[in-house]
């Protein structure tokens, strides 16, 4: 059975990625605490896993990947728009200095609130509710990181992006999503493209919700 250690052995060989932060915060988080009991044999294979609700936890290259082209250096504050089960956010922790996830379903939130907080990931605050709106109050944001497939990333995001900010989001039409990387120069966003990759969609709604509950695991 796959484990931590050949996962990242897997990534590194299969997909020739040179990581070596984004490899030594995997190595740190227990990924089978983030998928459901039934399916904790399979937390270490290459494939995303299901977490329930139509979701799913990313495959640990699409994780890896996705954190490596943000480029974080440990003092950050990242916006992550999809919690899901928690596993991206927990890596996103141990390597920039505050986190902050919204997820718009308001069971996965709660679970990955509850489960941040137990598994000690004190830097990372999670919030029921729409992404596509981002997160005012805590803007702006040094990288923002969309974990569901996008026509076109929101503009409300690249608002709340700081001047030479990151932002990484799976763009286009269909399941097959191309891997863009957002960067803020001067008011302008510069874009860089990087392969095919199959993500869940982005659902947004046509107004406004109110704002979601707030489950925070950190920040006291």
């Amino acid at each position: 059975m796959a484990n931590v250690t050949s996962m990242i052995w897997e990534i590194k060989e299969g997909y020739s990625l040179s990581s070596p932060g984004v490899f030594s915060a995997m190595l740190r988080v227990p990924r089978e605490k983030f998928v459901p009991v039934k399916y904790r044999s399979q937390a270490y294979d290459d494939g995303p896993v299901s977490i329930g609700y139509g979701q799913t936890i990313s495959q640990p290259y699409t994780v890896a990947f996705m954190t490596h082209l943000l480029g974080l250096k440990g003092k950050e504050k990242v916006l992550e728009i999809g919690t899901g089960s928690g596993y991206q956010a927990a890596i996103l922790s141990l390597l920039a200095k505050e986190v902050y996830t919204m997820e718009r379903i308001p069971e996965l939130a709660v679970k990955a609130g509850r489960r941040l907080k137990r598994l000690g990931y004190k830097n990372v605050c999670v919030k029921a509710d729409q992404g596509e709106y981002g997160w005012p109050k805590f803007a702006p944001f040094d990288a923002i990181l969309v974990t569901a497939g996008v026509e076109k990333a929101p503009k409300n995001l690249f608002d709340q992006l700081k001047e030479g900010g990151v932002l990484v989001a799976p763009v286009g039409k269909g399941v097959d999503k191309r891997m863009m990387k957002f960067i803020k120069k001067k008011g302008q966003i510069v874009r860089e493209e990087f392969g095919i990759f199959h993500f869940v969609p982005f659902v947004t709604e046509s107004k406004k919700p109110r704002s979601g509950r707030r489950h925070k695991s950190s920040f006291s």
